[in-house]
């Protein structure tokens, strides 16, 4: 069990879309102090599943974050998704080895007019700065 499976079981024990917490309840539930990175970093909250291991612990709860105040040291968890044990699901990621699910989803959206050479500059002039 590791050191943030506590939130894990909190937030899945919650039954509203949106649980507020502050920093100092985070530390409370998990018995542990947030790293330092958590109290002055707004990335440290980002919901990137490969950022930190408490990232995956509210992702695994079906759960992810949303208006997070780093002066005042809250954020919300606003619950995504279910999962087949009821839960909330985190967000679909790649397998390792996989592609990612979002993989060629703008495939055949770009189109080139007869006509234009993507080879050419897009400043033709670009050059003479260095010619001087």
């Amino acid at each position: 069990m590791g050191k943030y499976a506590p939130l894990g079981d909190f937030l899945r024990s919650q039954h509203t879309q949106e649980v507020p917490v502050t920093f100092a309840e985070i530390e409370r539930i998990t018995g542990v102090k947030l790293p330092p990175r958590a109290q002055h970093h707004r990335a440290w909250w980002s919901n990137n599943p490969s950022n930190n291991v408490m990232t995956k612990v509210w992702l695994a709860a079906g759960y992810e974050t949303a208006q997070v105040d780093m002066s005042a040291r809250r954020l919300v968890f606003r619950r995504v998704g279910k999962t087949d044990s009821g839960a909330a699901a985190p967000p679909a990621v790649a397998k390792k080895g996989e592609r990612h699910p979002l993989f060629g989803a703008l495939k055949d959206v770009t189109l080139i007019p007869p006509g234009v050479d993507l080879t050419e500059p897009a400043d033709p002039d670009w050059g003479k700065v260095y010619d001087d």
